[in-house]
């Protein structure tokens, strides 16, 4: 069961890590000149990458309240 338990922790983990690497990409693209239509696309990917990455961590504290990083 602890095996269990420490493979969906490092899961949720990785899910954390992957949506900030993404919140960050569409951050860094958001500042380069793209016109509006391509800055209101980026600013839908933002909100969602932002949307996963309160879910990722949500889950990482059902899984493991101990950790809060």
């Amino acid at each position: 069961m602890i095996e269990i338990h420490s493979i969906e922790a490092a899961n949720a983990r990785l899910r954390i890590r992957r949506a900030e690497n993404s919140l960050k990409r569409a951050n860094d693209l958001l500042d380069e000149e793209g016109g509006v239509a391509l800055n209101l696309a980026l600013c839908g990917r933002i909100r969602a990458a932002q949307r996963h990455l309160i879910e990722a961590r949500a889950r990482l504290m059902t899984i493991d309240p101990a950790r809060t990083n």
